[in-house]
Protein backbone atom coordinates (compact mmCIF):
# COMPACT_ATOMS: atom_id res chain seq x y z
CA UNK A 1 0.00 0.00 0.00
CA UNK A 2 1.36 3.40 -0.96
CA UNK A 3 1.44 5.94 1.47
CA UNK A 4 1.47 9.67 -0.08
CA UNK A 5 1.76 12.81 2.22
CA UNK A 6 0.50 16.12 1.21
CA UNK A 7 1.89 19.20 2.70
CA UNK A 8 -0.73 22.15 2.48
CA UNK A 9 -4.35 21.90 0.81
CA UNK A 10 -6.22 24.85 -1.02
CA UNK A 11 -6.22 24.50 -4.60
CA UNK A 12 -3.38 22.46 -5.23
CA UNK A 13 -3.37 19.94 -2.42
CA UNK A 14 -7.23 19.41 -1.96
CA UNK A 15 -6.92 18.60 -5.88
CA UNK A 16 -4.40 16.46 -5.47
CA UNK A 17 -5.59 14.12 -2.63
CA UNK A 18 -9.39 13.70 -4.04
CA UNK A 19 -7.55 12.63 -7.41
CA UNK A 20 -5.03 10.32 -5.62
CA UNK A 21 -8.48 8.75 -3.80
CA UNK A 22 -10.40 8.59 -7.47
CA UNK A 23 -7.67 6.80 -8.82
CA UNK A 24 -6.35 4.33 -5.78
CA UNK A 25 -8.65 2.98 -2.77
CA UNK A 26 -5.63 1.39 -1.51
CA UNK A 27 -3.62 4.16 -0.86
CA UNK A 28 -3.16 6.07 2.58
CA UNK A 29 -3.36 9.75 1.63
CA UNK A 30 -2.48 11.93 4.65
CA UNK A 31 -2.66 15.38 4.34
CA UNK A 32 -1.03 18.20 7.01
CA UNK A 33 -2.07 21.96 6.96
CA UNK A 34 -0.96 24.20 9.76
CA UNK A 35 -3.34 26.56 9.75
CA UNK A 36 -7.65 26.01 10.35
CA UNK A 37 -8.55 25.25 7.02
CA UNK A 38 -8.01 22.62 4.58
CA UNK A 39 -10.08 23.47 1.38
CA UNK A 40 -11.32 27.11 1.05
CA UNK A 41 -11.89 29.47 -1.92
CA UNK A 42 -9.30 31.87 -1.30
CA UNK A 43 -10.65 33.59 -4.40
CA UNK A 44 -13.73 34.30 -2.63
CA UNK A 45 -11.95 35.95 0.18
CA UNK A 46 -12.84 39.94 -0.83
CA UNK A 47 -16.21 38.86 -2.17
CA UNK A 48 -16.86 37.73 1.53
CA UNK A 49 -15.80 41.21 2.96
CA UNK A 50 -17.62 43.25 0.27
CA UNK A 51 -20.68 41.79 1.35
CA UNK A 52 -21.47 40.01 -2.40
CA UNK A 53 -21.04 36.54 -0.66
CA UNK A 54 -22.68 37.09 2.52
CA UNK A 55 -22.09 33.64 4.12
CA UNK A 56 -19.39 32.91 5.27
CA UNK A 57 -19.37 29.07 5.01
CA UNK A 58 -20.57 29.54 1.45
CA UNK A 59 -15.98 29.87 0.99
CA UNK A 60 -15.25 26.43 2.99
CA UNK A 61 -15.33 24.02 0.05
CA UNK A 62 -14.47 21.11 2.19
CA UNK A 63 -13.38 20.09 5.89
CA UNK A 64 -11.32 17.51 7.23
CA UNK A 65 -14.58 15.53 8.15
CA UNK A 66 -16.13 15.62 4.97
CA UNK A 67 -12.46 14.68 3.21
CA UNK A 68 -12.30 12.06 5.46
CA UNK A 69 -16.56 10.85 4.77
CA UNK A 70 -16.35 11.45 0.74
CA UNK A 71 -12.63 10.69 -0.44
CA UNK A 72 -11.65 8.83 3.69
CA UNK A 73 -8.26 11.39 3.40
CA UNK A 74 -7.11 12.07 6.66
CA UNK A 75 -6.48 15.59 6.89
CA UNK A 76 -4.39 17.12 9.96
CA UNK A 77 -4.88 20.79 11.06
CA UNK A 78 -3.14 23.06 12.81
CA UNK A 79 -0.12 20.40 11.77
CA UNK A 80 3.07 22.50 10.70
CA UNK A 81 5.65 20.13 8.64
CA UNK A 82 9.01 21.62 9.68
CA UNK A 83 11.25 19.17 7.91
CA UNK A 84 11.77 16.70 4.66
CA UNK A 85 14.26 13.95 5.64
CA UNK A 86 14.77 13.30 1.83
CA UNK A 87 17.19 9.86 2.12
CA UNK A 88 14.84 8.59 4.94
CA UNK A 89 11.68 9.55 2.86
CA UNK A 90 10.08 11.41 6.38
CA UNK A 91 8.44 14.25 7.48
CA UNK A 92 9.07 16.10 10.83
CA UNK A 93 5.77 17.61 11.73
CA UNK A 94 4.58 19.50 14.73
CA UNK A 95 1.00 19.44 16.03
CA UNK A 96 0.38 23.03 16.82
CA UNK A 97 -1.83 22.79 19.61
CA UNK A 98 -0.10 20.20 21.85
CA UNK A 99 3.61 21.32 20.52
CA UNK A 100 4.44 17.16 20.08
CA UNK A 101 6.19 16.10 17.11
CA UNK A 102 6.63 13.18 15.31
CA UNK A 103 8.15 11.48 12.14
CA UNK A 104 5.82 10.44 9.44
CA UNK A 105 7.32 8.40 6.53
CA UNK A 106 6.13 8.54 3.16
CA UNK A 107 6.52 6.49 -0.16
CA UNK A 108 5.68 9.65 -1.81
CA UNK A 109 5.82 13.18 -1.18
CA UNK A 110 3.36 16.26 -2.97
CA UNK A 111 4.40 20.00 -1.68
CA UNK A 112 1.28 22.69 -1.60
CA UNK A 113 2.44 25.22 0.52
CA UNK A 114 1.13 28.09 -1.50
CA UNK A 115 2.60 31.61 -1.26
CA UNK A 116 2.89 34.27 1.09
CA UNK A 117 1.95 37.52 0.87
CA UNK A 118 4.64 40.23 0.64
CA UNK A 119 5.81 42.40 3.70
CA UNK A 120 8.56 44.55 2.65
CA UNK A 121 10.47 46.06 5.46
CA UNK A 122 8.66 49.65 5.81
CA UNK A 123 9.38 50.99 9.24
CA UNK A 124 6.35 50.66 11.19
CA UNK A 125 5.14 47.38 9.05
CA UNK A 126 4.13 45.42 12.17
CA UNK A 127 1.67 48.20 13.35
CA UNK A 128 -1.93 47.37 14.09
CA UNK A 129 -3.81 48.03 11.86
CA UNK A 130 -1.68 46.75 8.76
CA UNK A 131 -3.30 43.34 7.13
CA UNK A 132 -2.86 41.13 4.35
CA UNK A 133 -5.15 39.18 2.72
CA UNK A 134 -4.14 35.13 2.04
CA UNK A 135 -6.73 33.02 3.93
CA UNK A 136 -9.73 33.09 6.29
CA UNK A 137 -8.30 34.13 9.62
CA UNK A 138 -6.76 37.11 7.29
CA UNK A 139 -10.42 37.93 6.39
CA UNK A 140 -11.59 37.60 10.03
CA UNK A 141 -9.05 39.75 11.21
CA UNK A 142 -10.19 42.75 8.75
CA UNK A 143 -13.61 42.10 9.37
CA UNK A 144 -13.29 42.49 13.05
CA UNK A 145 -11.11 45.58 12.69
CA UNK A 146 -13.58 46.94 10.15
CA UNK A 147 -16.55 46.21 12.60
CA UNK A 148 -14.36 47.07 15.88
CA UNK A 149 -12.71 50.64 14.86
CA UNK A 150 -15.32 51.47 11.90
CA UNK A 151 -12.58 53.36 10.27
CA UNK A 152 -13.44 56.00 7.34
CA UNK A 153 -10.91 55.99 5.15
CA UNK A 154 -8.55 53.07 4.54
CA UNK A 155 -6.00 52.47 2.52
CA UNK A 156 -5.16 49.72 0.07
CA UNK A 157 -1.15 49.35 -1.30
CA UNK A 158 -0.97 47.66 -4.51
CA UNK A 159 -3.12 47.23 -7.73
CA UNK A 160 -2.86 43.78 -9.16
CA UNK A 161 -5.81 41.43 -8.73
CA UNK A 162 -6.53 41.71 -4.54
CA UNK A 163 -5.58 44.63 -4.40
CA UNK A 164 -8.93 46.01 -6.93
CA UNK A 165 -10.88 43.36 -5.14
CA UNK A 166 -10.32 44.77 -1.83
CA UNK A 167 -10.50 48.29 -3.30
CA UNK A 168 -14.12 47.35 -4.35
CA UNK A 169 -15.00 45.66 -1.56
CA UNK A 170 -14.30 48.56 1.18
CA UNK A 171 -15.89 51.01 -1.43
CA UNK A 172 -18.88 48.71 -1.49
CA UNK A 173 -19.26 49.05 2.45
CA UNK A 174 -19.09 52.91 1.99
CA UNK A 175 -15.29 53.72 2.78
CA UNK A 176 -13.41 56.10 1.57
CA UNK A 177 -10.59 54.38 -0.14
CA UNK A 178 -7.08 55.06 -1.28
CA UNK A 179 -5.77 53.24 -3.79
CA UNK A 180 -1.74 53.57 -4.14
CA UNK A 181 0.15 51.96 -7.08
CA UNK A 182 4.28 52.02 -6.95
CA UNK A 183 3.93 51.65 -11.25
CA UNK A 184 2.30 53.99 -13.40
CA UNK A 185 -0.62 51.41 -14.11
CA UNK A 186 -2.90 48.90 -12.27
CA UNK A 187 -3.60 45.66 -13.55
CA UNK A 188 -0.17 44.67 -14.67
CA UNK A 189 -0.46 42.06 -16.99
CA UNK A 190 -2.84 44.19 -19.40
CA UNK A 191 -0.64 46.98 -20.85
CA UNK A 192 -0.91 50.99 -20.10
CA UNK A 193 -3.61 51.83 -22.56
CA UNK A 194 -6.05 49.20 -21.56
CA UNK A 195 -5.22 49.93 -18.26
CA UNK A 196 -6.14 53.38 -18.65
CA UNK A 197 -9.99 53.13 -18.86
CA UNK A 198 -9.63 50.89 -15.52
CA UNK A 199 -7.84 54.50 -13.75
CA UNK A 200 -10.72 56.31 -15.34
CA UNK A 201 -13.39 54.01 -14.08
CA UNK A 202 -11.84 53.83 -10.09
CA UNK A 203 -11.79 57.70 -10.21
CA UNK A 204 -15.07 57.93 -11.49
CA UNK A 205 -16.44 56.01 -8.30
CA UNK A 206 -15.02 58.55 -6.21
CA UNK A 207 -11.51 56.43 -4.95
CA UNK A 208 -8.42 58.32 -4.24
CA UNK A 209 -6.11 56.40 -6.58
CA UNK A 210 -2.33 57.34 -6.37
CA UNK A 211 -0.68 56.01 -9.18
CA UNK A 212 3.71 56.04 -9.07
CA UNK A 213 3.11 56.35 -5.31
CA UNK A 214 4.75 53.74 -3.30
CA UNK A 215 4.78 53.36 0.64
CA UNK A 216 7.72 54.41 2.83
CA UNK A 217 7.01 54.17 6.19
CA UNK A 218 3.88 53.28 8.70
CA UNK A 219 3.14 54.94 12.34
CA UNK A 220 0.53 54.51 14.74
CA UNK A 221 -1.52 57.72 15.39
CA UNK A 222 -1.63 56.46 18.97
CA UNK A 223 1.87 55.98 19.04
CA UNK A 224 2.46 59.62 17.79
CA UNK A 225 0.20 61.26 19.60
CA UNK A 226 2.16 60.09 22.59
CA UNK A 227 5.21 62.43 21.34
CA UNK A 228 3.32 65.47 19.94
CA UNK A 229 -0.10 66.99 20.37
CA UNK A 230 0.06 67.45 16.21
CA UNK A 231 -2.71 64.75 16.26
CA UNK A 232 -6.48 65.13 16.38
CA UNK A 233 -8.13 63.12 18.96
CA UNK A 234 -10.51 61.68 16.30
CA UNK A 235 -7.94 60.47 14.30
CA UNK A 236 -6.15 58.40 17.06
CA UNK A 237 -6.37 54.58 16.40
CA UNK A 238 -4.98 55.08 12.78
CA UNK A 239 -1.88 55.23 11.07
CA UNK A 240 0.08 58.01 9.19
CA UNK A 241 1.94 56.86 6.11
CA UNK A 242 4.53 58.68 4.37
CA UNK A 243 4.23 57.46 0.69
CA UNK A 244 7.11 57.71 -1.64
CA UNK A 245 6.12 61.34 -2.43
CA UNK A 246 7.16 62.43 0.73
CA UNK A 247 3.55 63.04 1.32
CA UNK A 248 1.97 61.95 4.34
CA UNK A 249 -1.58 60.10 4.34
CA UNK A 250 -3.94 59.46 7.62
CA UNK A 251 -5.96 56.12 7.35
CA UNK A 252 -7.54 54.01 9.61
CA UNK A 253 -6.51 50.48 7.92
CA UNK A 254 -3.74 49.68 5.57
CA UNK A 255 -4.31 46.36 3.42
CA UNK A 256 -1.07 45.56 1.61
CA UNK A 257 -1.58 43.78 -1.41
CA UNK A 258 1.79 44.09 -3.05
CA UNK A 259 2.13 40.79 -4.37
CA UNK A 260 3.09 37.21 -2.89
CA UNK A 261 5.83 35.20 -3.25
CA UNK A 262 6.31 31.10 -3.24
CA UNK A 263 6.32 29.53 0.22
CA UNK A 264 9.97 27.96 -0.48
CA UNK A 265 11.31 27.16 3.19
CA UNK A 266 10.77 23.50 4.00
CA UNK A 267 12.07 23.05 0.24
CA UNK A 268 15.00 24.59 0.39
CA UNK A 269 15.86 23.43 3.74
CA UNK A 270 15.70 19.79 2.19
CA UNK A 271 17.47 20.35 -0.66
CA UNK A 272 15.24 20.84 -2.93
CA UNK A 273 16.02 22.51 -6.20
CA UNK A 274 14.64 26.01 -7.09
CA UNK A 275 14.53 27.52 -10.07
CA UNK A 276 16.05 31.39 -11.22
CA UNK A 277 12.36 33.06 -10.13
CA UNK A 278 12.89 31.68 -6.36
CA UNK A 279 10.18 28.59 -7.10
CA UNK A 280 10.82 24.94 -6.03
CA UNK A 281 11.78 23.98 -9.29
CA UNK A 282 9.99 21.21 -11.10
CA UNK A 283 9.25 19.22 -14.52
CA UNK A 284 6.36 18.83 -16.69
CA UNK A 285 5.23 15.67 -14.53
CA UNK A 286 5.57 18.02 -11.61
CA UNK A 287 7.84 16.47 -10.26
CA UNK A 288 11.23 17.90 -8.12
CA UNK A 289 14.97 17.21 -8.00
CA UNK A 290 13.85 14.72 -5.72
CA UNK A 291 12.09 11.41 -7.47
CA UNK A 292 10.08 10.47 -4.87
CA UNK A 293 8.78 14.80 -4.27
CA UNK A 294 6.20 16.32 -6.33
CA UNK A 295 4.92 20.29 -6.16
CA UNK A 296 2.30 22.18 -7.32
CA UNK A 297 0.64 25.36 -7.05
CA UNK A 298 1.99 29.32 -6.51
CA UNK A 299 4.82 27.52 -4.62
CA UNK A 300 6.39 26.16 -8.32
CA UNK A 301 7.87 27.52 -11.15
CA UNK A 302 5.84 26.86 -14.62
CA UNK A 303 7.19 26.81 -18.26
CA UNK A 304 5.22 29.95 -20.27
CA UNK A 305 3.80 28.77 -22.64
CA UNK A 306 5.08 31.19 -25.63
CA UNK A 307 8.69 31.72 -24.56
CA UNK A 308 9.44 28.54 -22.43
CA UNK A 309 10.90 30.63 -19.75
CA UNK A 310 10.12 30.11 -16.04
CA UNK A 311 7.78 31.98 -14.23
CA UNK A 312 5.92 32.75 -10.83
CA UNK A 313 2.03 32.42 -12.27
CA UNK A 314 -0.43 32.12 -8.97
CA UNK A 315 -3.46 31.48 -10.11
CA UNK A 316 -5.91 28.51 -8.68
CA UNK A 317 -7.06 27.25 -12.59
CA UNK A 318 -3.22 26.05 -12.61
CA UNK A 319 -2.71 25.05 -9.33
CA UNK A 320 -5.73 22.59 -9.93
CA UNK A 321 -4.64 21.31 -12.63
CA UNK A 322 -0.98 20.44 -11.64
CA UNK A 323 -2.37 18.91 -8.76
CA UNK A 324 -4.83 16.41 -10.28
CA UNK A 325 -1.58 15.51 -13.03
CA UNK A 326 0.75 15.09 -9.25
CA UNK A 327 -1.15 12.61 -8.23
CA UNK A 328 -1.60 10.39 -11.67
CA UNK A 329 1.77 10.65 -11.43
CA UNK A 330 2.54 9.60 -8.00
CA UNK A 331 0.21 6.72 -8.48
CA UNK A 332 1.76 5.24 -12.09
CA UNK A 333 0.30 7.07 -14.84
CA UNK A 334 2.30 9.54 -17.02
CA UNK A 335 0.89 12.89 -16.98
CA UNK A 336 2.25 16.31 -18.37
CA UNK A 337 1.43 19.79 -17.25
CA UNK A 338 0.98 21.75 -20.57
CA UNK A 339 2.83 25.08 -19.50
CA UNK A 340 1.39 28.09 -18.60
CA UNK A 341 -0.53 31.03 -20.54
CA UNK A 342 -1.25 33.31 -17.32
CA UNK A 343 -5.24 33.69 -18.82
CA UNK A 344 -6.84 35.39 -15.99
CA UNK A 345 -10.00 37.71 -15.16
CA UNK A 346 -10.83 40.51 -12.28
CA UNK A 347 -14.57 42.24 -11.96
CA UNK A 348 -14.03 46.00 -11.41
CA UNK A 349 -17.72 47.46 -10.51
CA UNK A 350 -19.15 46.82 -13.45
CA UNK A 351 -16.36 46.37 -15.85
CA UNK A 352 -14.71 42.74 -16.61
CA UNK A 353 -10.42 42.60 -17.72
CA UNK A 354 -8.95 40.08 -18.42
CA UNK A 355 -5.83 38.98 -20.41
CA UNK A 356 -3.97 35.57 -21.77
CA UNK A 357 -0.42 35.44 -23.02
CA UNK A 358 2.09 37.98 -23.27
CA UNK A 359 1.39 41.56 -23.33
CA UNK A 360 3.12 44.24 -24.82
CA UNK A 361 5.85 45.34 -22.28
CA UNK A 362 6.85 41.40 -22.10
CA UNK A 363 7.08 41.37 -26.05
CA UNK A 364 9.23 44.76 -26.20
CA UNK A 365 11.26 43.03 -23.28
CA UNK A 366 12.35 39.84 -25.24
CA UNK A 367 12.87 41.39 -28.41
CA UNK A 368 10.35 39.60 -30.72
CA UNK A 369 9.24 41.05 -33.33
CA UNK A 370 5.24 41.50 -33.16
CA UNK A 371 2.30 43.46 -34.27
CA UNK A 372 -0.93 44.24 -32.63
CA UNK A 373 -4.57 45.44 -33.68
CA UNK A 374 -7.61 47.03 -31.31
CA UNK A 375 -11.32 47.00 -31.98
CA UNK A 376 -14.32 48.12 -29.85
CA UNK A 377 -17.40 45.83 -31.29
CA UNK A 378 -20.17 45.26 -29.29
CA UNK A 379 -20.65 42.50 -26.42
CA UNK A 380 -23.78 41.39 -28.89
CA UNK A 381 -25.92 42.72 -31.96
CA UNK A 382 -25.84 46.81 -31.25
CA UNK A 383 -30.00 46.52 -32.28
CA UNK A 384 -30.73 44.16 -29.36
CA UNK A 385 -30.74 46.23 -26.20
CA UNK A 386 -28.37 45.99 -23.64
CA UNK A 387 -25.02 45.81 -25.89
CA UNK A 388 -21.71 47.37 -24.58
CA UNK A 389 -18.41 47.76 -26.21
CA UNK A 390 -15.99 45.03 -26.01
CA UNK A 391 -12.48 46.50 -26.12
CA UNK A 392 -9.94 43.80 -27.45
CA UNK A 393 -6.19 44.30 -27.90
CA UNK A 394 -4.64 41.65 -29.57
CA UNK A 395 -1.32 41.00 -29.89
CA UNK A 396 0.65 38.55 -32.92
CA UNK A 397 3.79 37.48 -34.73
CA UNK A 398 4.29 38.79 -38.01
CA UNK A 399 3.52 35.26 -39.47
CA UNK A 400 -0.25 35.93 -37.27
CA UNK A 401 1.32 33.67 -34.56
CA UNK A 402 -1.34 34.91 -31.63
CA UNK A 403 1.36 36.09 -28.49
CA UNK A 404 -1.49 37.52 -26.07
CA UNK A 405 -4.52 39.45 -25.78
CA UNK A 406 -6.50 41.87 -23.29
CA UNK A 407 -9.78 43.01 -22.90
CA UNK A 408 -12.23 45.13 -20.91
CA UNK A 409 -16.01 45.94 -21.49
CA UNK A 410 -19.21 45.34 -19.51
CA UNK A 411 -20.21 42.20 -20.46
CA UNK A 412 -18.88 39.15 -22.90
CA UNK A 413 -15.19 39.80 -22.19
CA UNK A 414 -14.59 36.28 -20.39
CA UNK A 415 -15.84 34.52 -23.31
CA UNK A 416 -13.59 36.77 -25.88
CA UNK A 417 -10.32 35.65 -24.29
CA UNK A 418 -11.24 32.41 -23.07
CA UNK A 419 -12.16 31.28 -27.51
CA UNK A 420 -8.87 33.29 -28.01
CA UNK A 421 -6.82 31.11 -25.04
CA UNK A 422 -8.29 27.86 -26.66
CA UNK A 423 -6.84 29.47 -30.12
CA UNK A 424 -3.33 29.99 -29.01
CA UNK A 425 -3.18 26.75 -26.96
CA UNK A 426 -4.21 24.97 -30.27
CA UNK A 427 -1.95 26.81 -32.39
CA UNK A 428 -4.22 28.88 -34.68
CA UNK A 429 -3.39 32.10 -36.16
CA UNK A 430 -4.94 35.43 -36.61
CA UNK A 431 -5.73 34.33 -40.20
CA UNK A 432 -7.62 31.34 -38.24
CA UNK A 433 -9.79 33.61 -36.19
CA UNK A 434 -11.86 34.82 -39.33
CA UNK A 435 -13.26 31.89 -39.82
CA UNK A 436 -14.19 30.72 -36.26
CA UNK A 437 -17.67 29.42 -36.13
CA UNK A 438 -19.07 31.41 -32.84
CA UNK A 439 -22.60 31.28 -31.39
CA UNK A 440 -24.91 34.36 -32.77
CA UNK A 441 -28.12 35.33 -31.81
CA UNK A 442 -29.59 38.77 -31.40
CA UNK A 443 -29.30 38.57 -27.32
CA UNK A 444 -25.77 36.70 -27.40
CA UNK A 445 -23.51 37.86 -30.06
CA UNK A 446 -23.17 39.28 -33.54
CA UNK A 447 -22.81 37.48 -36.87
CA UNK A 448 -19.22 38.50 -37.45
CA UNK A 449 -18.42 38.31 -33.31
CA UNK A 450 -15.64 40.10 -32.03
CA UNK A 451 -13.09 37.49 -32.52
CA UNK A 452 -13.60 37.46 -36.07
CA UNK A 453 -13.39 41.09 -36.29
CA UNK A 454 -10.05 40.95 -34.60
CA UNK A 455 -9.34 38.26 -37.11
CA UNK A 456 -10.43 40.23 -40.15
CA UNK A 457 -8.18 43.53 -39.08
CA UNK A 458 -5.31 41.15 -38.20
CA UNK A 459 -5.11 39.67 -41.04
CA UNK A 460 -6.13 42.56 -43.16
CA UNK A 461 -2.90 44.13 -41.95
CA UNK A 462 -0.81 41.06 -42.34
CA UNK A 463 -1.70 40.78 -45.82
CA UNK A 464 -1.24 44.38 -46.55
CA UNK A 465 -4.93 45.36 -47.64
CA UNK A 466 -5.25 47.97 -44.58
CA UNK A 467 -1.74 48.97 -42.91
CA UNK A 468 -2.17 49.88 -39.33
CA UNK A 469 -0.42 52.53 -37.48
CA UNK A 470 -0.92 53.29 -33.74
CA UNK A 471 -1.42 56.27 -31.18
CA UNK A 472 2.33 56.59 -30.78
CA UNK A 473 2.95 56.72 -34.41
CA UNK A 474 0.20 59.36 -34.54
CA UNK A 475 1.45 61.55 -31.62
CA UNK A 476 5.21 61.65 -33.10
CA UNK A 477 3.74 61.92 -36.47
CA UNK A 478 6.42 63.29 -39.09
CA UNK A 479 5.83 66.25 -41.38
CA UNK A 480 5.11 63.97 -44.17
CA UNK A 481 2.51 62.32 -42.59
CA UNK A 482 -0.94 63.85 -42.20
CA UNK A 483 -4.00 62.79 -39.93
CA UNK A 484 -7.28 62.48 -41.98
CA UNK A 485 -10.50 62.07 -39.43
CA UNK A 486 -13.18 60.76 -41.44
CA UNK A 487 -15.96 60.94 -38.57
CA UNK A 488 -18.71 62.98 -38.82
CA UNK A 489 -18.52 66.69 -37.94
CA UNK A 490 -20.86 66.04 -35.17
CA UNK A 491 -18.84 63.22 -33.52
CA UNK A 492 -15.45 65.52 -33.26
CA UNK A 493 -17.81 68.51 -31.44
CA UNK A 494 -19.03 65.79 -29.22
CA UNK A 495 -16.16 63.49 -28.29
CA UNK A 496 -13.13 65.55 -29.10
CA UNK A 497 -10.45 65.62 -32.07
CA UNK A 498 -6.51 64.69 -32.53
CA UNK A 499 -5.15 67.54 -32.39
CA UNK A 500 -3.77 69.06 -35.91
CA UNK A 501 -6.14 66.29 -37.82
CA UNK A 502 -7.86 67.00 -40.85
CA UNK A 503 -11.47 66.39 -41.35
CA UNK A 504 -13.03 64.79 -44.61
CA UNK A 505 -16.56 63.04 -43.62
CA UNK A 506 -16.02 59.55 -45.03
CA UNK A 507 -19.75 59.93 -47.12
CA UNK A 508 -17.91 62.75 -48.61
CA UNK A 509 -14.07 61.55 -49.34
CA UNK A 510 -14.89 60.17 -52.79
CA UNK A 511 -15.91 63.80 -54.28
CA UNK A 512 -13.19 65.33 -52.21
CA UNK A 513 -10.18 63.06 -53.14
CA UNK A 514 -8.55 66.28 -55.26
CA UNK A 515 -8.07 68.23 -51.29
CA UNK A 516 -5.94 65.46 -50.17
CA UNK A 517 -2.08 65.88 -50.94
CA UNK A 518 -0.76 62.87 -52.22
CA UNK A 519 2.79 63.36 -51.52
CA UNK A 520 2.23 62.73 -48.04
CA UNK A 521 0.97 59.47 -45.72
CA UNK A 522 -2.27 59.58 -44.60
CA UNK A 523 -3.14 58.23 -40.86
CA UNK A 524 -6.77 57.96 -41.63
CA UNK A 525 -8.81 57.95 -37.89
CA UNK A 526 -12.41 57.07 -37.36
CA UNK A 527 -14.09 56.45 -34.30
CA UNK A 528 -13.29 52.66 -33.88
CA UNK A 529 -11.78 52.39 -36.99
CA UNK A 530 -14.25 50.58 -39.19
CA UNK A 531 -14.85 53.77 -41.20
CA UNK A 532 -11.08 54.01 -41.46
CA UNK A 533 -10.50 50.80 -43.07
CA UNK A 534 -13.34 51.63 -45.75
CA UNK A 535 -11.43 54.78 -46.34
CA UNK A 536 -8.20 53.31 -46.13
CA UNK A 537 -9.56 50.94 -49.53
CA UNK A 538 -10.86 53.64 -51.23
CA UNK A 539 -7.86 55.95 -50.78
CA UNK A 540 -5.27 53.41 -51.63
CA UNK A 541 -7.03 52.39 -54.71
CA UNK A 542 -6.55 55.97 -55.78
CA UNK A 543 -2.84 56.20 -54.95
CA UNK A 544 -2.70 57.22 -52.11
CA UNK A 545 -0.69 56.23 -49.30
CA UNK A 546 -2.20 55.29 -46.47
CA UNK A 547 -2.59 53.69 -42.96
CA UNK A 548 -5.33 52.82 -40.49
CA UNK A 549 -5.36 54.05 -36.70
CA UNK A 550 -6.45 50.64 -35.07
CA UNK A 551 -8.69 51.44 -32.77
CA UNK A 552 -9.70 54.56 -33.94
CA UNK A 553 -9.80 57.56 -31.64
CA UNK A 554 -11.05 55.62 -28.79
CA UNK A 555 -7.68 53.42 -28.67
CA UNK A 556 -5.56 56.98 -29.46
CA UNK A 557 -7.81 58.10 -25.95
CA UNK A 558 -6.82 55.44 -24.15
CA UNK A 559 -3.26 55.88 -25.05
CA UNK A 560 -2.85 59.23 -24.55
CA UNK A 561 -4.86 59.37 -21.12
CA UNK A 562 -3.48 59.74 -17.88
Amino acid sequence: MKRILIVGGVAGGASAAARARRLSEEAEIVMFERGEFVSFANCGLPYHIGGDIPNRDALLLQTPQSFKRRFNVDVRVFHDVIEIDKSGKSLLVRNLLTGEERREPYDVLLLSPGAAPIRPPFPGIDSPGVYTLRNIPDMDRILAALAHDQPRHVTVVGGGFIGLEMMEALHQRKLDVTLLELSDQVMAPVDKEMANMLHARIREEGIDLRLRTGLSAIESLDVLAEKTAAVATEQRGGLRLTLSDGTRLDTGLLILAIGVKPETLLAAKAGLELGPRGGIKVDAAMRTSDPFIYAVGDAVEETDFITGESVLIPLAGPANRQGRIAADNMLGRSETYKKTQGTAICKLFDLAVASTGLNEKRLLQLGLPFEKAYVHPGSHAGYYPGAHPVSLKLLFAPDGKIYGAQAIGKDGVDKRIDVLAVAQRAGLTVFDLQDLELTYAPPFGSAKDVINMVGFVASNHLKGDTLLCHAAEVEARHPHQLVLDVRNGPELDKLGRIPGAMHIPLDELRNRLHELPKDKELLISCQVGLRGHVACRLLSQHGFKVKNLSGGFKTWQMAVME
